[in-house]
């Protein structure tokens, strides 16, 4: 018998940002202290539960990958395979990069504001082609075809390029039976749930996933989720 596939998903610890009430989106900010100690606390909820991942997905931003480095330490499980995509990155915010939500929020009316925030097909403003935050501006992105790179995101923009990733990487991983971790951002693995339980751009409004917290799928062999969870310290 072929072993249960499972798919771990975690977001970050607490970002310097996250801290400071801040939008970060592409913006390749540290884990604050508070941060790196629910990535330690993630490793020792994996190990609580026995859950020893066979390979490792982060993006390219350094809170998900220090905080999958921090878990994975804690776990005493560092030897395996980690693989990096940009296409796992958080949500692109534009011209709201660095800036400070509650001043964003008002200069917006209540719905204009949770459109771009926790709706599905509203972007926020663009960054202009000359700003300095335009990722093909960071020699990470260089190799990367600057028409695939963005200004600016919807949640369905995102949607898009974490499918593809899950598609094209991840879900022959989990046909093998293997466990895969991710460790991402809020609006990439909102995006990545969307997917996997096909939930509506109406009810995706409704879904938060906060910084540390671990949602373990279960799959059986046709990929079909039969278990959530979400594991709690």
């Amino acid at each position: 018998m072929m072993r249960e596939a499972r798919l771990i998903l975690v977001r970050h610890g607490e970002s310097l940002y996250n801290k400071q009430n801040l939008f970060t989106g592409w913006s390749d900010v540290e884990l604050s202290e508070h941060g790196k100690e629910e990535a330690r606390e993630v490793g020792k909820l994996l190990s609580y539960h026995k859950l020893y991942p066979d390979i490792c997905y982060t993006s390219w931003l350094k809170r998900a990958i220090h905080t999958a480095q921090l878990a994975l330490s804690e776990l005493e499980w560092e030897h395996i395979d980690v693989k990096r995509s940009y296409r796992l990155n958080e949500r692109h915010y534009g011209a709201w990069q660095g800036k400070n939500k509650d001043m964003i929020k008002q200069e917006y009316t209540k719905e204009e504001f949770l459109a771009v925030r926790r709706g599905y097909d509203t972007p926020p403003p663009s960054l202009d082609e000359s700003d300095e935050r335009v990722p093909w501006r960071e020699k990470k992105y260089a190799k990367i075809p600057k028409e695939l790179l963005p200004r600016s995101e919807s949640l369905k923009d995102t949607k898009q390029r974490v499918e593809e990733y899950y598609k094209m990487e991840i879900e022959s991983q989990l046909k093998e039976g293997n466990t895969a971790l991710i460790s991402a951002h809020g609006n990439s693995l909102r995006a990545l749930v969307m997917h996997l339980e096909q939930i509506s751009k109406e009810e995706v409004v409704n879904l938060e996933i906060p910084t540390g917290e671990i949602i373990v799928y279960t799959f059986d062999d046709r990929l079909k989720i039969i278990k959530k969870e979400v594991l709690l310290g």
